[in-house]
């Protein structure tokens, strides 16, 4: 993205969360209908009420999920208090608007059967700063569940060429937070679902990365969901493992350095035994320490020369 780009992007999120519009949709003060204007078909930045049927939807929408329960309890709200916060939409080339956030509120809206509807028109000219604000409305009002913000911050990483860094300065999070968010990405699909029904939270999802297999992770969900286990009895699983992995390392370390020193051992017996003898001598020893050497001739005359040999060790005069 350029400069000019990132300039746009953080003018239309100014203006996305500007205080005079942007309120929570728990607050009890409603929409100032005096604050409500006409549209006149080129200003930005203003207060217009425009047709629920006019508007198109979000291409860049990163919620995936919308609770029925939840829509229906906004529709209750909306009609015993009135909404109480704007959508938020950009001009269309065909005196239409897209949507930026606020589907919610506009599916709401719509189901009830509102023909109008509170928007707050603003200037946002390219695909990744439309992209950029949906993505980070969405993220600072916590409406996406945990895999869906790891995406969002996926995508704006990838589609906005913005570093982890300035996501986590735009959406008001530490950088970590970022980073572990995009790490459960990285987590098999069950337990990305589980996650999204909220079968496990994203403190079990943040212990499962720390295992190193995708069966181990799977495995460790069935107990969660079996046993229902805590954050933190899965945390201490998961250190159990490392820890019965780290000791079963050393072992095997040892057993291979001890390993190394008997086959140097083996290799030096061989060596000498071959000086001596003149041909290929193999020493094979058991776990019990028992074994046997292994003299090769390979000739009738090799073997009486072995024999002579013998006699000469025998009688101690070699």
């Amino acid at each position: 993205m350029t400069n000019k780009n990132k300039h746009g992007l953080g003018r239309g999120l100014d203006a996305l969360i500007n205080p005079n519009y942007r309120q929570s949709e728990e607050n009890s003060v409603q929409i100032e209908s005096n604050k409500i204007t006409n549209d006149d078909g080129k200003s930005i930045d203003i207060l217009v009420k425009i047709s629920t049927e006019n508007i198109k939807p979000n291409p860049y929408q990163p919620r995936t999920n919308f609770d029925q329960g939840a829509l229906d309890e906004l529709k209750k709200s909306i009609l015993e208090n009135g909404l109480i916060q704007p959508i938020t939409v950009r001009r269309a080339k065909d005196d239409s608007y897209e949507l930026i956030s606020g589907e919610r509120r506009l599916r709401a809206c719509r189901e009830i059967g509102f023909k109008e509807i509170p928007a707050y028109i603003v200037q946002v000219d390219s695909a990744e700063s439309m992209l950029a604000l949906s993505l980070i409305e969405n993220i600072q009002r916590e409406e996406l569940n945990a895999i869906e913000i790891a995406f969002a911050y996926k995508r704006l990483m990838e589609e906005c060429s913005l570093s982890q860094e300035e996501i986590a300065k735009r959406v008001g999070k530490d950088r970590s937070t970022i980073t572990n968010s995009i790490r459960l990405l990285k987590l098999p699909s069950a337990v990305q679902q589980s996650l999204v029904k909220n079968e496990i939270s994203a403190g079990h999802a943040r212990a499962l990365i720390n295992l190193p297999t995708e069966n181990l992770q799977l495995a460790i969900l069935g107990q969660i969901l079996k046993k229902n286990l805590s954050v933190r009895k899965v945390e201490s699983l998961v250190k159990q493992y490392a820890e019965n992995k780290e000791s079963q390392t050393d072992q095997s370390e040892q057993k291979s350095e001890k390993n190394k020193r008997e086959d140097i051992s083996r290799n030096d017996i061989e060596g000498k035994l071959r000086s001596v003898f003149g041909t290929k001598v193999m020493c094979k020893q058991k776990k019990d320490g028992a074994g046997e050497i292994v003299i090769e001739f390979y000739s009738n005359d090799e073997l009486e020369r072995l024999f002579e040999l013998f006699e000469i060790i025998e009688r101690g005069n070699y």
